[in-house]
């Protein structure tokens, strides 16, 4: 008959510490490998918003942004931002500069769609619409979450490329012209795709869809 050996309590100390090893390994491994696990996806249908016509919806890897617009402050800025956004334009554009912690910029439509993103020139492209003029005139806290127009080193070169601040930029004040704000799902854009050795980013996060609410 065999006899039943009986473990020691440095054995079952051992088993245990193994066990939660294993645990705690496979357990960073689904968090490192699912960026989005903690990130609240929030559904417009769900909110009830004060101005519902000027709220825009940009789907991204983790989910959707909720920004509002404000036409009050740039109207011609933000009439040509929700045509683009209407015309399903910035649909699949890449996500080309991100500085972690500090901005995301996307709306290059030249250069950056998915089906034709061209790493030599992505950050340069336009439109087919042409510029539009830079509107500074009225005061505007840039803080985090705030939506802008990207330019060139010239004002009055606005286009189809946007910015959207992830930490407070007071100096961009009377740089850049504002549109709005992001007010649900700011954590699924500090999950975008971003590079340790630059601002532009190799095989980068796209937009999925960006779309009005009505």
């Amino acid at each position: 008959m065999i006899k039943k050996l009986k473990q020691t309590s440095s054995e079952k100390v051992l088993l245990l510490f193994v066990i939660v090893l294993a645990i705690l390994f496979f357990g960073s491994f689904i968090v490192i490998k699912n960026k989005c696990l903690f990130v609240k996806n929030y559904d417009p249908k769900k909110i009830n918003f004060v101005k519902p016509k000027n709220i825009a919806i940009l789907n991204a890897y983790c989910g959707n942004v909720i920004i509002e617009l404000y036409p009050d402050v740039s109207p011609n800025s933000v009439e040509r931002f929700k045509m683009l956004i209407e015309s399903g334009e910035y649909n699949n554009v890449a996500f080309h500069r991100v500085i972690k912690n500090v901005l995301v910029q996307s709306g290059d439509l030249e250069f950056g769609k998915k089906s034709n993103l061209n790493y030599a020139y992505i950050g340069t492209g336009k439109s087919k619409y042409g510029t539009i003029k830079s509107e500074l005139e009225k005061k505007f806290d840039f803080k985090k979450g705030s939506v802008a127009l990207a330019r060139t080193d010239e004002k009055n070169t606005e286009d189809s490329q946007f910015f959207i601040l992830l930490q407070d930029a007071p100096l961009f004040e009377g740089e850049y012209t504002p549109v709005g704000k992001v007010i649900y799902g700011l954590e699924v854009l500090k999950k975008i795709k971003y590079s340790d050795k630059g601002e532009y980013v190799l095989r980068p996060d796209f937009i999925n869809f960006f779309k009005m609410l009505n």
